[in-house]
């Protein structure tokens, strides 16, 4: 019998799935009872459809035409972490105020600039209206609603408090994107200001070196030692600046692809920025208020320490961590403490340990949970402003030795000829 349910629900989100595929969204201009005119947007099976509910509405249909997509961006921008969280915290609001679930999403939906975040929230509520929960509607985009997600969604469900879990889940995409926003942030910068320099020193060597050649060659200047490298690695770029391209291109693309496709060289790379100072220092104090945060969220809303630290291995933003949470999840599934587990993997800071041993012994671990994510959320933030403090006066010695030093390379000789005189 309750297969038979199963199957009979499955159709049913089957077909509101063929359903929403079918739609398509009309253009309406009409005049209300007061001949004023209003227009809009609907989505239908077709115009007819369009105007009957215009009329059932009130309203005296004038024009109504499907909507044309744009030459450019018709399918929207890429769905963005910031925007599960920004959707997150909004259904989250609107449960605790009472509204019902359709309801929200449509209302969520209409408000939303981005297509695809529109098509994907339509997608859901249509499939909640045909019988589906949810965690089950949210299950047919993996990419925007990761099994973490889901799950916390399925337990508040279960429990009977969905709205606090979406509440506590909101709060927990605000703090992820805030870390990893606070991490590119410090990236970012010199990257940016290292990559415009490079940029710089190749044009000096492709265009402004030559033209110094010719006058160093016309006024039979012989050229310092440091002025004849410049000139050399000019001619170098020049001859083979197309195959140097094409090596850095394939270079790139293949460490991508390694990355990607390879555990054990993600690992050893992974394993190598944490030990590269200060960046290694923030990235894995990153990881632990990842791990506590995420760790303390699903422990919260109810789900199993099992099954929440495999969801939580991929939360963790690094190779090492997430395959150190796997195996403190077989280590507790035989029976083994957390405090235990944690501790075999070598990379959890001692007083991480002993404040879980603390609230494994107090049957408050996912409060504090929530302390060892707040404290190391607070490390990064400082330890990123020190960062970016140090990098300023370091990225302008670059800048300098690149820059600069070409350029006195370059009037080394003029100076040499100007002594003759």
């Amino acid at each position: 019998m309750a297969t038979a349910t199963i199957t009979k629900k499955d159709q049913n989100i089957g077909a509101a799935r063929a359903q929403v595929s079918k739609l398509t969204m009309y253009e309406w201009v009409a005049t209300d009872k007061r001949d004023r005119k209003m227009k809009g947007e609907m989505a239908s099976k077709n115009a007819s459809l369009v105007k009957a509910e215009l009329r059932r509405q009130g309203m005296n249909p004038q024009t109504v035409r499907e909507k044309r997509k744009p030459l450019f961006g018709g399918a929207g921008k890429t769905i963005k972490p910031r925007d599960v969280a920004i959707f997150s915290r909004q259904i989250a609001t609107m449960m605790k105020a009472g509204v019902p679930m359709v309801q929200s999403f449509e209302i969520i939906a209409s408000g939303q600039s981005n297509v695809r975040m529109k098509n994907v929230l339509t997608d859901v509520k249509t499939a909640i209206e045909g019988g589906a929960s949810l965690h089950e509607a949210l299950g047919r985009h993996p990419v925007q609603f990761d099994e973490l997600y889901r799950n916390l969604v399925r337990a508040g469900e279960s429990a009977g408090v969905l709205d606090t879990v979406l509440d506590t889940v909101a709060t927990y995409k605000e703090r992820m994107e805030a870390i990893k926003s606070k991490i590119k942030k410090a990236m970012f910068y010199p990257a940016m200001v290292l990559s415009v320099a490079v940029i710089v020193s190749l044009i000096l060597l492709i265009f402004v070196v030559p033209v110094f050649q010719g006058v160093f060659h016309e006024a039979g200047a012989e050229l310092p030692a440091f002025t004849q490298m410049i000139v050399n690695a000019s001619n170098f770029v020049k001859s083979n600046g197309v195959w140097i391209l094409i090596v850095l291109v394939l270079c790139i693309v293949g460490f991508v692809m390694a990355y990607k496709r390879s555990e054990p060289f993600a690992h050893a790379m992974d394993a190598l920025t944490l030990r590269i100072p200060i960046i290694g220092k923030i990235l894995r104090q990153s990881a632990v208020a990842r791990f506590a945060r995420t760790l303390g969220v699903t422990f919260q809303a109810g789900v199993p320490l099992v099954e929440a630290m495999e969801a939580v291995s991929g939360a963790t933003g690094s190779v090492v961590y997430a395959k150190a949470v796997l195996q403190m999840r077989d280590d507790i599934s035989v029976g083994h403490k957390l405090e235990l587990a944690m501790r075999q993997t070598e990379l959890f800071p001692k007083m991480v340990e002993q404040m879980i041993g603390i609230g494994e012994e107090s049957g408050a671990l996912d409060s504090m949970l929530f302390k060892i994510a707040e404290f190391y959320e607070e490390e990064v933030e400082n330890a990123v402003d020190t960062l970016s403090t140090l990098l300023e006066p370091l990225i302008m010695i670059v800048i300098g030795i690149l820059v600069g030093g070409m350029v006195v390379g370059l009037y080394l000789p003029i100076f040499k000829l100007a002594g003759t005189f």
